[in-house]
């Protein structure tokens, strides 16, 4: 075994995706002596499977379907034809866009030192990568997650996408079952079903995206069943299969569905197998995901994660900030500690689902959730896009602790109001600051507006402003009456 295992790395990390790569550059700045592995390429799921593929997919997705509906602002397409081919070149031409920040190259400039292969811990401040053995002072875990499979009769026989894989098609599907209604599920249903095919979407719970307002969730099932998709919610999967080349879905009501493809979106599982983290002794909970503590620290005090393998919100935006915290930690040996009070979220479907803090349609007693409807955007009066809402959850004093936006452009608005909740403003703050006309973010301006108005005429502050008036009036009185 080659390398010299005396010369231990500062910090070595396991994983370039965004975390890793977040992380590894943010210790090289600090002076640190930093090696990255990466198994494959470095730049992760988001670059390569995640957010740029399916965001560019969205996008081609959204054109088509402006133009089949460009009748209601008076602009006729006579034919809209879709060039799925085409599509996925502008897929790809959106990665290889970017993949350049992200690169081996661009992280040696950087000052990180990049191995390629498979890192596996034989002791808990050692490893091995490849026949090259590797010391260390401190490491980060960032190995990400991957496209969970649940465990469906005859599913593991049978052939299937994920998301991993769907990026590999060249030619639309013509019938496509999408398992799981939440944010990948609907996203890429919708994608499909606006490209042509004919799309189904099974969700095993009661409604799609479970995790956001319920009034949200019904507002997306609307969208995707006006663009042709069938939605199946409260319905499981019993089990999958091919009949005579075919595929057939069966469901516990009794139907079989029989797509061209089948799209497995249940969800996401750490990728924490194969890694030796027991030798290592990082110990990790019945799901696979790495226990840490509030510092992202792990059982081994030398080795820290960051990322979707923490448990923590599965969002690139958290690995980012995640890589940095937990580098820092690191190798300055300081305390920083992790905040998911105000971590932010979009479903990239139409409308975008965006939410932050506290749920809005739950909320915990003794808070108040305010509600303005896009009937009352200009904004979304201009572009016919009437049907979202903005609505804000806040405490007795008005300070904001959740917020939920759908529309158009949600995940812009959303990081207005995660600054609100991140940072204890009240509604008298965001409404006291100008906003642009006409804009997406009007809605939540008016909502904060509406809710000092009404603190404004309630009777205790009535009172005030009534005394407080007539002291003004005295006082002038008596000035001028001296004068």
């Amino acid at each position: 075994m080659s390398g010299d295992p005396d010369d231990a790395w500062d910090l070595v990390v396991v994983g370039g995706g965004t975390a890793g790569i977040v992380g590894a550059k943010t210790a090289a700045r600090l002076g640190a002596r930093v090696l990255l592995v990466e198994r494959d390429r470095t730049g992760g799921d988001c670059l390569w499977t995640g957010c740029v593929p399916s965001k560019a997919l969205i996008a081609a997705a959204g054109v088509a379907a402006t133009a089949r509906t460009g009748e209601r602002f008076g602009v006729r397409a006579e034919r809209v034809t879709v060039d799925f081919p085409a599509v996925m070149d502008h897929v790809r031409g959106a990665i290889a866009h970017i993949a350049p920040v992200d690169s081996p190259e661009a992280l040696e400039d950087a000052g990180v030192t990049v191995w390629r292969g498979d890192a596996v811990f034989t002791a808990p401040d050692r490893l091995v990568v490849g026949d090259r053995g590797v010391r260390f002072t401190q490491a980060l875990l960032a190995t990400g997650a991957a496209p969970a499979v649940p465990p469906i009769p005859g599913l593991a026989e049978t052939p299937y996408l994920t998301s991993e894989t769907v990026w590999d098609l060249d030619e639309l599907p013509a019938d496509l079952v999408v398992l799981g209604g939440g944010s990948i599920g609907c996203e890429l249903g919708q994608a499909f079903a606006r490209l042509g095919s004919r799309v189904s979407v099974v969700e095993g719970g009661e409604r799609l995206l479970p995790c956001e307002d319920e009034d949200a969730a019904t507002a997306v099932a609307a969208s995707l069943r006006a663009d042709g998709a069938q939605v199946l919610t409260g319905v499981e999967v019993t089990s999958v299969g091919c009949d005579d080349g075919r595929l057939c879905v069966d469901l516990g009501d009794g139907r079989t569905l029989a797509p061209s493809h089948l799209l497995v979106a249940v969800g996401r599982t750490p990728r924490t197998a194969d890694l030796g983290l027991d030798v290592a002794g990082v110990e990790v909970d019945d799901h696979g995901f790495v226990e840490v503590d509030d510092h992202l620290r792990t059982t081994n005090d030398r080795v820290w994660a960051a990322g979707d393998l923490t448990g923590h919100p599965q969002f690139t935006h958290t690995a980012g900030v995640h890589g940095s915290l937990a580098a820092g930690n690191a190798v300055l040996g300081v305390r920083r500690s992790v905040d998911l009070t105000a971590v932010p979220r979009v479903t990239y479907t139409q409308p975008e689902v965006a939410a932050v803090g506290v749920g809005t349609d739950s909320p915990p007693e003794g808070l108040r959730v305010l509600t303005w409807q896009h009937t009352h955007v200009d904004r979304a009066v201009t572009e016919q896009e009437t049907g979202g809402f903005t609505r804000l959850v806040v405490d007795r004093r008005g300070h904001l602790v959740g917020a939920t936006v759908v529309g158009p452009r949600a995940g812009e608005s959303i990081g207005e109001l995660t600054l609100a909740v991140s940072r204890g403003l009240r509604t008298r703050d965001l409404a006291g600051v100008t906003h642009a006309y006409p804009t997406w973010n009007d809605g939540l301006w008016q909502a904060a507006i509406a809710d000092v108005r009404e603190r404004l005429d309630g009777p205790v502050v009535r009172r005030a402003l009534g005394a407080a008036a007539r002291g003004r009036r005295w006082y002038l009185t008596r000035a001028s009456d001296a004068g």
